[in-house]
């Protein structure tokens, strides 16, 4: 490879591994203050896409409105699904949780096809996500930097809100012994509720960043993320934020390697290469790349 194709596949690279990178962690704060895993955090995916469609669409609203209110779509979305959907069976089995995210799920699911379409709708999307700029002599598109850029932002506010507010404090208590932290008085309602505000959020940042990429949104819309999401954290490991950074990252590169690699007549068996790597992992390591308390790795 020259110096030009290096510096183009660091670029998708890091592109594609910091939204993977966006997408677990969203799936990892849920799961590390309710050891729930969120089948339904794909479809947080998909309305906050459809609130950018219809508001791109039939409004005029500034884009950087349009993209704050689809982020508080997600939020909205993450919040009545925790007080409606989850809040009732806490207190029971962790299986009646995971059945109940599967459940809510294809309810979502359903609902988009029923009451939008079936069809995929374009999503309108400003022409600067669409422009390309030259980096190192290399030309890439403006929404990779974007990415990049959007990514870190969030990465460093996360990071500081975890080590330096009282909220995160108590959400890292929560993360390590839930019991125990609800005995010394952390509000267990609170706590779980901004986890889910959290992954929300996060839906949102990323339901903006892949309609980008693909111009479109449809029912399943978020299926192939979420699908994404749980390999790159069983990589980085479930327990642990920065692992599930490591992992989008780790994932990306591998993705981007058989890409390059693979002979064309097998490209389309690189999702399966993937699965097989993740089986490695889940018998080597089952961990996951990055191993630790939930309080130790949890403030990364």
């Amino acid at each position: 490879m020259n110096s030009q194709v290096l510096i183009e596949f660091a670029i998708n690279t890091f592109s594609m591994g910091s939204l993977y990178a966006l997408i677990a962690l969203g799936l990892v704060f849920v799961f590390g203050i309710c050891q729930l895993v969120n089948f339904a955090y794909g479809e947080f995916f998909a309305v906050s896409a459809y609130a950018l469609y219809f508001l791109g669409t039939f409004t005029s609203l500034a884009w950087p409105l349009v993209y704050l209110l689809g982020i508080l779509t997600g939020i909205l979305a993450a919040i009545l699904c925790e007080v409606i959907a989850f809040r009732p069976f806490r207190e029971r089995s962790l299986d009646a949780l995971l059945v109940t995210s599967f459940a809510l799920s294809v309810i979502l699911q359903r609902t988009y096809q029923i009451a939008i379409s079936p069809r995929a709708r374009a999503v309108p999307i400003p022409d600067f996500m669409n422009q390309t700029v030259v980096v190192l002599g290399v030309s890439t598109p403006f929404r990779n930097l974007i990415i990049i850029a959007t990514t870190i932002v969030l990465l460093v506010s996360l990071t500081l809100l975890m080590k330096k507010t009282t909220l995160g404090i108590a959400m890292r208590g929560a993360s390590e012994s839930f019991t125990t932290a609800r005995l010394m008085g952390v509000p267990a309602d609170l706590v779980i509720l901004v986890a889910f505000i959290i992954s929300g959020l996060l839906a949102g940042a990323v339901a903006i960043l892949m309609s980008a990429r693909t111009g479109s949104v449809d029912p399943l819309f978020g299926s192939g993320p979420l699908l994404i999401g749980f390999i790159t954290v069983v990589i980085g490991g479930m327990y642990s934020l920065p692992g599930s950074v490591v992992g989008g990252f780790v994932y990306a590169v591998i993705a981007n390697v058989l890409s390059l690699t693979l002979p064309t007549n097998l490209l389309s068996f690189r999702d399966a290469i993937m699965f097989v790597i993740v089986i490695v992992f889940l018998v080597l390591r089952p961990e996951g790349l990055v191993r630790g308390s939930y309080t130790e790795e949890r403030v990364g």
